[in-house]
Order: structure tokens, then C-alpha cells, then sequence
């Protein structure tokens, strides 16, 4: 079983959001449902998607600003933009912004579903040159499963490589506890003990000798440390 996809989807109607959520929900699909920016930054700051669709006319300001936050927190995360027809002006500003694409109401939800798919698919490809990382002390190529700390290379688990790659992938960024969870044990069990996450987490420390890199966010989850290098 692969990987779940996350879409964000913050759109304020309630009837054209739940619409949406039907639209692109499909097996593999988790789809989380926003009304307001404040909602959709504290999910997505918290636990980043794989894409999102964002309004710009929204309750509580503009989509274009929850946007900026976005790119100026360096995620990586597609973002299209759903735009009314007299807002020519903020669909070309979101672009320059870094907006992937945008779609104009009214749409056809194929259309859309179409769009979805393909800056899904560009966002898995590009990640594929970036296959080996190098920074600091450290050598992680995730295609050949090969990890080295000044120049040693250390055995790392499955388990140990989902989720280093999670957090090196999102670096600066809290990953949520539920969802390492959910990504890292994606073999349908039930139940997965909270302290088996714990665990994975104080052996890659340990063996990568990355105490430093790997912070704990006390009540939220966990972060690779951004630095200079």
C-alpha cells in the first residue's frame, strides 16, 4: 500500500466544499475540509499536505495571504487557486506568488479533478532528482537506500527510512505525531502504539548522532531543524 495523499481544500461555501471533498476523494485520498485561513494554516503548518486548493475570496482576509506564509515557510506543496470571475488581478498576483495553477468559478469538477492529478503527479516527479541530499556531516540517497555520517554509512530500518525522508523532505516544518503515524505504519493495522513512533524516532537519533537536527515539538510532533547548511 502506498503512501496516503493529503489534499487541503479551504473554500468557505460550504455546499461547493463539500462537493469538492466528494469530487477527489478516492481510495488512498485523505481529503481535509477548511472554511477559514486561520483553519487551513494551522493544518497545514502542522502537518503538510501534497496539494491544496485554496480560495481567494475568503471570511477571515484573502487566500493570497495564507499563500505568501506558504512559500515563505519553504514548503513545497502545490498549491491552485480558486478564483471567482472578477478576479482577474489576485489570480495573477497568486502566480507570481507561486500558485501552481488556478481554476475560475464556476468549473466543471472533471476539469478540476484533471488539474488535481497533474500537479500531483509533476510534485512526485520532481522529487525524484532530489534523491540524494547532502548537507552537514550527512549523505541520504533514497533511491539506493544509502545513509552516511561523515562518510560512515549507517544501517537505518525501513520504518527508520520512511521517516527520515519525511522529516529531511519537510525540513523546518513540525510533522504531526498522528501523521508520521499514519504515513509510517501504512499496513492497515488498527492500532499502532503511540511510544512505537517514540522509539523509531530516538534510534534514527541515535545511529545518525543527530540530536541536534531532530527536535522534539513538545504536544505536536516532530522537525528536522532547519540550518545554513
Amino acid at each position: 500500500m502506498g503512501k496516503t495523499v493529503q489534499i487541503v481544500i479551504v473554500e468557505d461555501d460550504r455546499d461547493l466544499n463539500s462537493g469538492l471533498c466528494k469530487a477527489l476523494k478516492s481510495e488512498g485520498r485523505n481529503i481535509v475540509s477548511c472554511e477559514s485561513i486561520k483553519e487551513a494554516g494551522d493544518q497545514i503548518f502542522l502537518s503538510p499536505p501534497d496539494l491544496v486548493l485554496l480560495d481567494i475570496n475568503l471570511p477571515d482576509g484573502n487566500g493570497l495571504d495564507l499563500l505568501k506564509e506558504i512559500k515563505k515557510e519553504g514548503l513545497t506543496v502545490p498549491v491552485i487557486l480558486l478564483s471567482a470571475n472578477d478576479t482577474d488581478a489576485d489570480v495573477v498576483r497568486g502566480l507570481d506568488l507561486g500558485a501552481d495553477d488556478y481554476v475560475t468559478k464556476p468549473f466543471s469538477l472533471s476539469v478540476l479533478r484533471a488539474r488535481v492529478n497533474t500537479q500531483l503527479r509533476k510534485a512526485e516527479s520532481s522529487q525524484a532528482p532530489d534523491s540524494v541530499i547532502l548537507f552537514d556531516k550527512y549523505s541520504f540517497d533514497f533511491d539506493k537506500m544509502i545513509f552516511t555520517v561523515d562518510g560512515s554509512e549507517v544501517s537505518l530500518s525501513k520504518t527508520e527510512q520512511r521517516l527520515l525522508k519525511m522529516l529531511v523532505l519537510n525540513k523546518g516544518v513540525t510533522m504531526g505525531r498522528d501523521d508520521l503515524i499514519d504515513r509510517l505504519w501504512t499496513d492497515g493495522a488498527e492500532f499502532v502504539d503511540e511510544n512505537a513512533l517514540s522509539v523509531a524516532i530516538k534510534r534514527l537519533r541515535d545511529k545518525l548522532e543527530a540530536k541536534e537536527y531532530i527536535k522534539t515539538v513538545y504536544g505536536l510532533g516532530y522537525q528536522w531543524v532547519k540550518t545554513d547548511g
